[in-house]
């Protein structure tokens, strides 16, 4: 039975990462951190919760990625910009990882929980940094009404910003794409399609370098996260079609509620 949970926990972690660009682990690390009281299994401790999660993420990443492919809504160029600091950035937070207990691991993802939360309500309610000319490199995007769209960054603010953004993907196993989206809505005026694809790009290079980090480190369970990426995987492609369709503010909502949810538990837990 336990199993069958896993499956279903990857494919809505990766449904759920695809569709708004967070990556998929804020779902699965704390129902890993939970499973053994749920499910009657060992507990799981934060290092095997986060390296198991940034496998899995992985997969999310690179599924989802590979729809977007398809209808050319990745910025390549920038994405890999991104990763340059993203990518060392992972492997700098998978390393402090090691530092947590559960009870310290408990409270700071609870409250980068609500956090994420607070972020995808200001997403919608703030206004991006006017576009302006003067930056280092300029993007355009035609959208499918037909209309221009540009917008650009700093090369060197997007590196310092991924970095930092790829410590929180490695501390916290979730890929880090929760962080990215809004940083590329807000400061650079990403297009929203195009911030979300894109971010699945950057997602799937980090969470390689940081799983890598965890592997060393012997902080996987392979027999969940087997279980966790076919689930995934499916759930990754799925996140991407449903974002092609809709604008996702009703799931964004509900994510919202469940994160401040979970998250305000793991605080409670942690300080009771």
């Amino acid at each position: 039975m336990e199993y069958i949970i896993l499956l279903i926990v990857g494919f809505i972690a990766g449904s759920i990462g695809s569709l708004v660009g967070l990556g998929g682990g804020i779902v699965i690390v704390p129902l890993l951190t939970g499973l053994g009281a749920l499910l009657h299994l060992p507990n799981v401790s934060p290092q095997l919760a986060v390296g198991t999660s940034i496998v899995t993420v992985v997969f999310t990443g690179l599924s989802s990625t590979l729809s977007y492919m398809k209808h050319k809504r990745v910025d390549y160029k920038s994405g890999l910009l991104f990763f340059l600091g993203s990518g060392p950035g992972s492997m700098v937070g998978s390393w402090a990882n090691q530092f947590f207990n559960q009870d310290s691991f408990s409270l700071y993802f609870g409250i980068f929980m609500i956090a994420v939360s607070v972020l995808l309500m200001l997403k919608e309610k703030l206004k991006s940094v006017p576009f302006s000319k003067k930056r280092a490199i300029t993007r355009s995007f035609i959208t499918e009404e037909g209309k221009t769209v540009q917008y650009g960054f700093h090369p060197a603010t997007a590196v310092i910003l991924s970095f930092l953004i790829g410590c929180i993907s490695g501390l916290f196993g979730v890929g880090g794409g929760s962080l990215l989206v809004p940083a590329m809505l807000l400061l650079f005026a990403f297009p929203p399609h195009i911030a979300v694809a894109t971010s699945m790009l950057v997602v799937f290079l980090s969470s390689v370098t940081g799983s890598i980090t965890h592997i060393l480190l012997g902080n996987v369970i392979w027999l969940y996260a087997l279980l966790l990426v076919p689930g995934a995987w499916a759930g990754g492609r799925f996140g991407a079609y449903i974002n092609m369709k809709l604008s996702g503010k009703t799931i964004i909502n509900i994510l919202r509620a469940v994160l401040i949810m979970i998250g305000a538990r793991m605080i409670y837990q942690s300080l009771f």
